[in-house]
């Protein structure tokens, strides 16, 4: 079951009807032993309590309230937690539903209110037929496995056929109301007759495109409803993650172009809004938080999300603070500059007392003061000349980075002469004598920086929030790859010079 959370009242979430008219509805439940049961509501990939009933006799239940409920689809809830069943609450918030508790489903009524007639009978036929399915692998046992799929395969040919009939006739019968609207966000959309490939099988490439351009049909993303009910949450999901190419230029457009299909500021635009740049500021793929600051740039920073509830004023100047750091470090973006000290001069930087400065204005009148003899110390990282630049930020009392350095040292070992490339290694951390020791230790052939001076800003400028973080820069000190194992770096670097030969034929 998913998770309940308990019913809030904030503006994003909930809406008030223009006439509070009330609900009262009853259950009567015969064989059930739940002394307290919950009326619980969907609202996208959440659960919220709408109403609880304490006092429940010879299973009938009632839930009653002065103001009208959200519309949507709620599910009833037993005192343990578990779904018994979902039913529609719409303009009727009046009527009583009957069951027993021996046979649920198929014992579904409901008087005074045709939506959930026509839903239960929807449900009911489904759960037999689900139950017929069970009965045929049932019935493969003791048969020898080609007897047994072959008789499975026929009898599922015939189930999927009367599904596929009933499906389709119920639409029809239900069309124009909110049943249709329900049942049409779990419905697929596919062509009925597919042409022929070249090769003279079914051309899956109109098929696909048939069954992206379809995909929402049907689906008003106006109505605030169909944010309430049990598919509408996997429908937007399964698009975004299975449907579209996984490309951020891609999600972008669609992301687009469905917010562009609901009201702006309505529970859906909300919600969505907010689904999304959760999703893209967190996600791990590689090249998607450019997604994440699409939707900061187009939707949040402009006072639009504060507009509209979805985020406070605060948040939204910490998604602005956020999105400022990935904004400069999105692939293709070229790096900052970083003036480092390497090796060779850590000892007399030290000494110049950087490490025991207090304060900002005692670090700059330090600088200022050895500026000529810091200079010509200085380690830049453009002065890195080589094809691909591996860009490493590790600290040496970093436990992982103990292991990732010296193993990526190990893998770069067979590029040596086939790739050309340097590593300019960042130490973020100003324990010099340790650093020193663990790079002669583990023979660390790389270029060994690091910043005594604090002058580079690295943790924000690099966005880096633990250690070793991993970049691969290409000459001109663009970002081609970030956030890499050790392990990834020599299949990057080689899948990038693939690519670039492939581009010079």
């Amino acid at each position: 079951m998913k998770k309940i959370i308990l019913l809030l009242t904030t503006v994003c979430i909930f809406s008030l009807a223009s006439k509070a008219q009330g609900y009262d509805i009853k259950f009567n439940f015969k064989g059930s032993k739940d002394t307290m049961m919950y009326l619980v509501k969907y609202t996208f990939d959440q659960q919220y309590i709408a109403d609880t009933c304490k006092k429940i006799k010879n299973g009938q239940v009632q839930f009653k309230g002065k103001k009208d409920l959200d519309k949507g689809v709620y599910t009833l809830v037993s005192q343990e937690k578990s779904i018994y069943f979902d039913f529609f609450i719409n303009e009727n918030q009046k009527f009583t539903v009957t069951t027993d508790h021996a046979d649920i489903v198929n014992t579904l009524k409901s008087v005074g209110n045709k939506e959930n007639e026509q839903f239960f009978s929807y449900i009911k036929f489904i759960t037999n037929k689900n139950v017929e399915f069970g009965k045929i692998r049932e019935a493969t046992k003791g048969k020898n496995k080609a007897d047994s799929t072959k008789y499975v395969n026929d009898k599922l040919k015939e189930l999927n056929a009367d599904v596929k009939k009933f499906e389709a006739d119920f639409m029809e019968s239900v069309k124009g109301t909110f049943v249709y609207d329900v049942l049409n966000l779990k419905t697929e959309k596919e062509p009925k007759e597919i042409p022929k490939a070249k090769n003279g099988r079914p051309d899956s490439l109109y098929q696909y495109y048939y069954y992206k351009s379809h995909y929402f049909d049907g689906v008003d993303f106006k109505d605030e409803r169909i944010i309430r009910t049990p598919f509408f949450d996997d429908r937007i999901k399964k698009y975004f993650d299975n449907v579209i190419v996984q490309h951020p230029d891609t999600v972008i457009q669609e992301i687009d172009r469905v917010l562009g299909k609901c009201t702006e500021c309505n529970l859906i635009y909300n919600l969505l809004l907010g689904h999304f740049t959760y999703k893209y500021e967190q996600s791990k793929i590689m090249g998607f938080d450019k997604i994440f600051v699409h939707l900061a740039d187009k939707y949040i920073i402009n006072g639009n999300a504060v507009k509209c509830g979805v985020y406070s004023a605060e948040t939204v100047t910490k998604i602005k603070d956020r999105t400022d750091i990935l904004r400069n470090l999105l692939l293709d973006s070229k790096v900052a500059e970083l003036y480092m000290i390497d090796t060779i001069y850590g000892k007399q930087v030290m000494k110049m007392g950087f490490d025991t400065a207090k304060t900002s204005k005692s670090v700059t009148d330090l600088y200022y003061k050895n500026l000529e003899k810091l200079t010509p110390m200085f380690t830049t990282l453009y002065m890195v000349k080589a094809k691909y630049t591996v860009l490493v930020f590790w600290a040496s009392d970093c436990g992982h980075c103990q292991t990732e350095i010296p193993k990526l040292s190990e893998n770069l070992k067979d590029l040596k002469d086939k790739v050309d490339f340097k590593v300019f290694a960042v130490q973020t951390k100003d324990d010099f004598e340790t650093w020193r020791k663990f790079i002669n230790d583990k023979k660390l052939d790389f270029i060994n920086v690091f910043d005594p001076v604090h002058l580079n800003n690295l943790k924000e400028r690099f966005d880096i929030y633990s250690t070793p973080v991993i970049y691969i820069l290409d000459k001109d000190k663009k970002i081609k790859a970030k956030r890499l194992s050790a392990d990834q770096v020599p299949d990057m670097l080689k899948m990038l010079e693939q690519i670039d030969k492939a581009g010079k034929k």
